[in-house]
């Protein structure tokens, strides 16, 4: 029997998801726009010689030392963040595997058969929680005293083999982060091929349907045919992709911007914890604590030794208004995300005083965010094809780019859940 031919474009969360489940029906193929992932692995030492040198002063120079973050910013000087290479951002993310089905079912989006399938699929525990430093611990009393409700977060990978290095944002040299080169491999291994360093430009439609997609390759380019186009290339990367096809997105796009606040705590050794051990669910954010290499890396004012800087991570479901242009981005707060910065910092320097830290002792952090989407948002009429209307039928988009509203939360495992839905809608029309 003679498959169709599925091109998938990204090897990220949403597009392994995708490659694994649609490999077998049909002849997939990934093409993927940057190539083999490598952990970063400079030691901190090294990077406190580059730091007293003061040629550290801009966060884009990161990728000159880890190529596979990327750096850019906005005009408002939000520091954005996205992985390119096999795996997407799921090699440089927290590896959390946290469901949010609540949020969506007010949009009339049920994942939850998705959920219950990919935790069978993919390990998620909360054990790493005995593995906790002091610190950590510290902050989870403290947090369960004030009634902030803390709550270990769900991890997706083999804690077993995590040594608590506090490297997850820089890819897991143990192998105990899940990523979702795991899934792209299962499916590499069933028959799919895997297409590196070929950066997708535009889909090419003829009438109704999309009949491939057109790479770009150094000054050449090349023509992939496909029954069926699934994007995935990520909440920067697809909307480019759509407008370069001729798919207006709308001006929704939202980024999970995040603050640290931080403070001088002796030996804490949170550099040395896992990523976001636990979250503080908030009205229109969340709270966690988190060693900002970003802001170690690179403010000035962030002087204190790794071993001694103890962060907590404020991370906020942000307004959809912006857009993800090819050469730029443009996201500006709103005064409602402002103000929830503004209590998120109230709360953070509440924290600390409980830890009898002085208000003196407490520093901010460099804006950031990491986690865009919202550009080609599912309507409710489309909660269940998955499909948006503006798209030729044999195309999809499953990444977060279809998400109705910021998550303010890890969206990983939400991204995985709709790829899934999205592939078995693949397989129905198919």
């Amino acid at each position: 029997m003679i498959l169709k031919s599925a091109i998938v474009v990204g090897s990220g969360a949403g597009g392994a998801t995708v490659a694994k489940e649609l490999e077998g029906h049909f002849d997939v193929t990934v093409l993927e726009a940057g190539g083999a992932f490598e952990p970063f692995s400079m030691s901190l030492s090294a990077i406190d010689t580059f730091k007293r040198t003061g040629l550290m002063f801009d966060e884009r120079e990161i990728q000159l030392l880890f190529p596979t973050m990327r750096i850019r910013k906005t005009r408002e000087k939000i520091v954005l963040v996205k992985g390119i290479g096999l795996g997407g951002t799921t090699t440089i993310a927290t590896g959390s595997g946290v469901r949010m089905d609540e949020i969506l079912m007010k949009y009339g989006i049920d994942l939850s058969s998705e959920y219950d399938e990919l935790e069978r699929e993919v390990p998620v525990s909360t054990d790493h929680q005995r593995r906790w430093r002091k610190a950590t611990r510290q902050l989870f009393q403290v947090c369960g005293e004030m009634g902030l409700n803390p709550r270990p977060t769900p991890k997706m990978g083999d804690g077993r083999k995590c040594i608590n290095c506090g490297r997850c944002v820089f890819g897991c040299e143990q192998g105990a982060k899940w990523d979702s080169r795991i899934f792209l491999y299962e499916a590499v291994t069933k028959g799919a091929k895997l297409v590196t360093h070929s950066a997708v430009n535009r889909v090419v439609i003829d009438g109704s349907k999309a009949i491939g997609v057109e790479t770009k390759r150094g000054l050449g380019s090349r023509f992939y045919a496909a029954d069926l186009v699934v994007l995935a290339a990520g909440g920067f990367g697809t909307p480019v992709i759509l407008q370069n096809s001729g798919i207006e997105c709308e001006r929704s796009l939202f980024v999970d911007p995040v603050l640290c606040v931080a403070t001088l705590w002796k030996d804490c050794m949170q550099n040395k914890e896992i990523s976001m051990p636990f979250i503080v669910q908030r009205d229109g954010y969340i709270l966690s604590p988190y060693f900002d290499y970003l802001s170690y890396f690179f403010r000035k004012d962030w002087n204190c030794a790794a071993n001694d800087t103890l962060g907590i991570m404020i991370k906020v479901a942000d307004s959809s208004e912006g857009t993800a242009l090819k050469n730029s981005v443009e996201k500006k707060l709103c005064d409602r995300d402002l103000c929830r910065f503004e209590d998120g910092v109230r709360t953070c320097r509440d924290i600390f005083r409980k830890l009898e830290v002085r208000d003196s002792e407490i520093f901010l952090g460099t804006l950031n965010a990491g986690h865009p989407g919202g550009t080609l948002p599912l309507r409710d009429r489309e909660a269940n094809s998955f499909h948006s209307s503006k798209l030729p039928d044999n195309m999809f988009v499953a990444d977060a780019t279809l998400l109705p509203t910021s998550l303010g939360n890890p969206p990983i495992f939400t991204i995985m859940a709709m790829a899934k839905r999205v592939s078995r809608v693949c397989l129905q029309s198919a």
